[in-house]
């Protein structure tokens, strides 16, 4: 992922109005951030934590999109991440729910995913696979093709929430 500025986040948001963008929080260390190792920049705000945020680069430029969690305190359970889809990180998944952007959300309508609550998805798809995950593959394969279906996954729900579907 390319390296992204606070104004170009902010200005990144698909499914939120001008002045709620530029009233959420962001992630504390952009500085820091190592932006080599991300598919995707998530993060839950500390100020509201029924509320998350995720940039996904879409056509080479990054979409922000606002989700929300219908449970209280973000209930986590035993499920699959829809994005890494890693089979050993089960714990930490929740439902994120984003208004789809334009008219659609404006009325209400919706997508939902589950997702890893921290947004380790990038960390997770990059991890050295166990040997039951290798196949014939040497392990660098198996890892470019999680990153792979990571990007697809992450930015098929983004489109969803573009369309006016």
């Amino acid at each position: 992922m390319n390296p992204l500025t606070e104004k170009q986040i902010r200005s990144s948001f698909v499914n939120c109005s001008r002045r709620e963008a530029a009233q959420l929080a962001l992630p504390l260390d952009l500085a820091q951030t190592r932006w080599d190792r991300l598919d995707l920049l998530g993060w839950i705000d500390r100020k509201a934590p029924l509320r998350a945020y995720v940039v996904v680069p879409v056509d080479d430029a990054p979409v922000g999109v606002a989700l929300r969690t219908p449970e209280p305190g973000g209930r986590r359970r035993r499920a699959v991440c829809a994005w890494c889809e890693d089979v050993y990180a089960t714990n930490d998944v929740a439902l994120y729910v984003a208004a789809r952007a334009g008219a659609a959300g404006r009325k209400g309508d919706t997508v939902g995913t589950l997702v890893c609550t921290t947004f380790e998805c990038s960390r997770n798809v990059r991890r050295l696979p166990k040997i039951v995950e290798l196949g014939t593959d040497p392990a660098d394969v198996v890892v470019e093709r999680r990153v792979a279906g990571l990007r697809a996954r992450s930015e098929r729900f983004v489109r969803e929430v573009l369309s006016e579907a």
